[in-house]
């Protein structure tokens, strides 16, 4: 597995969703993910720490978790499958580990809100570099070439999210 980091966010209007660019800080690495519009507005609000007037739904995950004191240990991006990539929330539940299924988009919002490790395995990395979704960070200078990059993606060729 590949610890990675979120790179950024980055709306895509002319699509009305968003694109979350995770980092592999080792190997430079970067892949973008297509998720909707509002699981990006929730990522960026647990980014950000923004506190609500009403818990969001994942800030609603994060405290039935922490009511119930099961305790999140990681995620994980662990596939791209028909154009789709699929993630686990891992969990210890009084001493136990469990596996949940999960959009990566609900995945990685979450993670953020709990302050968990986020994971890709070197299988989707593999076949996301195949399709051409993944590049070099060192081949994005500044943030210009990323998005010129990213707007050269099509997304419903390949990779896309599918919600």
């Amino acid at each position: 597995m590949v610890k990675m980091r979120i790179l950024g966010l980055i709306f895509d209007p002319n699509l009305n969703t968003t694109v979350i660019v995770l980092l592999d800080p080792q190997q430079e690495r970067v892949l973008p993910i297509w998720i909707g519009s509002m699981e990006g507005n929730a990522i960026a609000l647990g980014m950000e720490k923004v506190a609500t007037p009403r818990p969001m739904t994942h800030d609603l995950m994060k405290n039935i978790l922490k009511e119930f004191h099961v305790q999140v240990i990681k995620v994980v991006v662990t596939e791209l499958k028909d154009d789709t990539f699929y993630a686990v929330i891992h969990l210890v539940v009084e001493g136990k580990e469990l596996e949940i299924d999960s959009r990566p988009s609900d995945a990685i919002a979450l993670a953020v809100r709990v302050e968990a490790p986020i994971f890709c395995t070197e299988k989707v990395l593999e076949e996301a570099a195949d399709l051409g979704l993944l590049k070099q960070r060192s081949d994005l200078d500044n943030s210009e070439d990323l998005k010129k990059w990213l707007e050269s993606l099509n997304p419903d060729d390949f990779g896309k999210y599918k919600m």
